[in-house]
């Protein structure tokens, strides 16, 4: 293998995102709905996931994106003639938000990397599609902007900019964007009209409506009237007003346009989260009256609905929700789904599941399905196999020596460090395809009274295991005997001793070194983690410098976890927040951490790459030693042949919006 580059395959997680199941729906005439049932059609065929549309004409047809080709990519869909890929002439990892306008397609993508640390490479594009498909780049360069809309006449361009601002790495929720309006044919003509909001949407061509979350708490929507020359804007928030009361969270605004028969410009379309209720729901808003009409609550009481959009006549209401089992189209979710890889020596592949782990022979792949249970799939995704279920399981290690025994932690995860958590040595003989559940041997490796155990990575010869511990107050590293562990005459001994945390331990395959994330060069702040290396005796601890040089203001704000090495023990695989918030984290469902890209970096801290660029927290990688053949030769996923579980939309909306 070539050192220089990685090779391999990589697998990893993605919180919720292999339950989404999202295709578009609309609504017809949906401002005169109380006077007619309400009767929902699908837009999108079912595969993949479909999100974030937008109308062209009062005949439905749509752009939106897909991930169907394992990266969002744009996608126009022709009512009644079928669905086709929108050539942009970029090579991004992520495309959002398109608008289509007169020929011109325009869309955020994150292909051009900040040069800096912790900025978002989010930013405004236009590819012409009636011609050479050239592109050009709208948001100035080192600036970050999020969220297009158009004004009616198609003169006018809002978004929601941090401008050439840095994100602030405990910026998770409500962003600190500024809505920011300019002439489309004078990109460089840019005016703030309103501090701290996002997601605007035209009404006509001098209001837009946005949304942010207020002092009181609640997500709200609020209004800003332009002035036809934006010259006389007065000051920051130019008599912007909240639109909508407390007691209810509102985002995701779309506006209705005026119409000739009836006055539609005082009409919003929003996304609410409502206290006591459970799921995100499309509602209409009269602003000028003040009231609220529900709309998906009515027609799918028991599911979450995403970012409203208006026809350009307001003829129809669209979002984009899970279509669930009942219908047609992709209703399994694949064990393992492939996404395009930037690195041409990396096959990429998300779980569906957590804490892979690759057998000595690389046929197969133990993980934990929703931190309950162990299982074991077909490196190729084609056959399930359980070990443990109904209790509670996290973080595997396949011992290289041994074809049937596997490493993991039993207990609660994210616990203290008195928490019973224990390692334990899983156990079987073979694994018969006939058989859905096979037989295993549990011996539990730690002491009943040692508190918080979790974390194992086996040795490369099979007789030794390193954990984090809690059992003396911190969380340290330890390593104990693979076969006995600290009972029946089994060795343990300290690897690490402080008061901080160092965690999530992964030995080299070369059996040099231990890599793992600590806090340690700041005990104090529990969030920010860096990668550090040890030799297996307790000598030779370093920590590998990845956002900046040492003593550097940047590497004190580095959140990096779930390191581990290439099988050629010259690279590391981790999660970090090196890259911001790629999409606003009120649009999407729950990620705990909306910033968590997969990195490699080599051991020197040089050749940083990024291998995923999403609103999606991804996490808990492995690194496999070969490449799996499960993409055709096009680079696309078969996805007829994908196997897995049943859809059931079984994912969380956003947990830290209180209701």
């Amino acid at each position: 293998m070539d050192s220089q580059s990685p090779n391999g395959s990589i697998i990893f997680s993605t919180v919720g995102r292999t339950n989404y199941g999202f295709d578009i729906f609309s609504l017809k005439s949906p401002l005169s709905f109380l006077n007619s049932p309400i009767t929902e059609h699908r837009l999108t065929d079912g595969a993949s996931v479909n999100f974030n549309g937008q109308f062209i004409d009062e005949d439905q047809t749509l752009v939106f994106v897909s991930e169907r080709s394992g990266a969002p990519r744009i996608y126009l869909r022709q009512h009644p003639s079928g669905i086709e890929l929108i050539p942009t002439s970029i090579n991004s990892l992520f495309l959002d938000r398109p608008i289509l306008r007169n020929n011109r397609l325009y869309y955020i993508s994150a292909h051009q990397h900040s040069e800096k640390n912790f900025t978002s490479s989010s930013a405004l594009y236009c590819t012409n599609i009636d011609g050479d498909n050239e592109v050009t780049r709208l948001t100035p360069e080192g600036s970050v902007d999020y969220s297009p809309s158009i004004s009616k006449s198609g003169h006018m361009i809002a978004v929601a900019s941090y401008g050439n601002r840095r994100w602030s790495t405990d910026e998770f929720h409500d962003l600190s964007t500024d809505i920011v309006v300019f002439p489309v044919s004078k990109p460089d003509m840019r005016t703030i009209v309103c501090r701290h909001g996002g997601w605007p949407t035209w009404s006509g061509d001098s209001t837009i409506y946005f949304h942010r979350q207020a002092d009181d708490g609640w997500w709200s929507i609020f209004k800003v009237d332009l002035p036809k020359d934006l010259s006389n804007l007065v000051d920051e928030n130019n008599g912007s007003i909240r639109v909508t009361p407390p007691g209810v969270h509102c985002f995701t605004p779309a506006a209705a346009v005026a119409s000739s028969d009836r006055s539609k410009s005082s009409i919003i379309a929003i996304a609410t989260r409502r206290p006591g209720k459970s799921y995100r729901h499309i509602e209409i808003f009269d602003v000028e009256s003040q009231k609220f009409f529900p709309v998906t609550e009515l027609i799918n009481p028991t599911i979450h609905h995403y970012n409203p959009f208006f026809s350009p006549e307001s003829t129809f209401l669209s979002y984009h929700r899970c279509r669930g089992e009942s219908c047609s189209g992709e209703t399994i979710i694949p064990y393992l789904d492939p996404v395009i890889s930037p690195e041409n020596g990396l096959k990429m592949l998300r779980l569906n599941g957590f804490f892979p782990a690759s057998s000595p022979s690389g046929e197969f792949i133990a993980f934990n399905p929703g931190f309950t249970g162990l299982e074991i799939v077909k490196s190729d995704g084609s056959k399930k196999w359980t070990l443990i279920k109904d209790r509670t399981s996290f973080c595997n290690s396949w011992s290289p020596v041994e074809p049937g025994v596997i490493f993991t932690s039993i207990g609660p995860i994210f616990e203290s460090v008195n928490t019973t958590v224990q390692i334990a040595r899983v156990s079987f003989s073979s694994l018969n395809f006939n058989d859905d559940e096979i037989p295993v041997d549990i011996k539990v490796l730690t002491g009943e009274e040692t508190g918080n155990n979790a974390f194992p990575s086996c040795s490369p010869d099979g007789k030794h295991v390193v954990f984090r511990s809690g059992r003396s107050g911190h969380k340290n590293l330890y390593i104990i005997d693979a076969v006995n562990g600290e009972m029946e005459g089994g060795e343990i001994r300290q690897l690490t001793n402080g008061a901080w945390i160092d965690t999530m331990p992964n030995w080299s395959p070369d059996g040099k070194l231990i890599a793992f994330s600590s806090n340690r060069h700041n005990p104090n702040d529990i969030n920010c983690f860096s990668i550090y290396v040890v030799y297996p005796d307790g000598s030779g601890l370093r920590r590998i410098y990845v956002a900046g040089p040492e003593g550097s203001e940047e590497v004190d704000k580095e959140r990096l976890n779930h390191v581990c090495f290439s099988k050629d023990s010259e690279w590391l695989l981790f999660t970090g927040n090196l890259s911001g918030v790629t999409a606003e984290p009120v649009s999407l469902p729950n990620q705990f951490q909306p910033y968590g890209d997969l990195y490699v970096v080599k051991l020197d801290g040089s050749g940083l790459r990024r291998l995923t660029c999403n609103g999606y927290e991804n996490g808990t990688p492995a690194w496999h030693s070969s490449t799996m053949p499960m993409e055709t030769t096009t680079g696309e996923t078969e996805r007829s042949v994908l196997v897995g579980e049943k859809l059931k939309g079984e994912f969380d909306d956003v947990l830290w919006m209180k209701c």
